[in-house]
């Protein structure tokens, strides 16, 4: 009979320890969210865009990819080439993704957000100040 609870006790904590290791990485990712969205919120500002109850300015821009690109490109104020946003942003290095990175910069660029200051390096523009 003690052996059968022991036995019971010691797969109660084992249960348990696992649900710690659970919450545990579930505790980080969220902590982690909360970091990129403090990222984001800084980039976004930066950029010069208001965190008020306005429309956002582009939907484009606005989405999770792009705000990555538009974070890494701040932190690289010489420019980022698309096949180093690969890299960084851990996407792949295929001719694929290249290419594929290559046209949401292209499209940043087309919008004012980046300038190319030479074939394939892409800078963030320095947003003017608002009257």
């Amino acid at each position: 009979m003690l052996d059968e609870r022991e036995a019971d006790a010691r797969a109660a904590a084992e249960d348990l320890r696992g649900q710690v290791g659970k919450l545990t990485e579930q505790l980080a990712a969220v902590e982690d969210e909360l970091t990129r969205l403090s990222i984001t919120r800084a980039t976004t500002l930066s950029l010069g865009y208001a965190e008020a109850d306005e429309p956002a300015p582009d939907a484009t821009i606005s989405q999770p990819a792009y705000v990555q690109i538009l974070v890494e490109l701040e932190r690289a104020p010489a420019g980022l080439r698309a096949g180093q946003l690969c890299q960084i942003l851990d996407v792949g290095t295929e001719p694929e993704h290249r290419e594929g990175m290559r046209q949401r910069l292209k499209r940043l660029a087309g919008r004012g957000v980046l300038a190319e200051t030479e074939p394939g390096l892409f800078v963030l523009v320095t947003p003017q100040p608002k009257p």
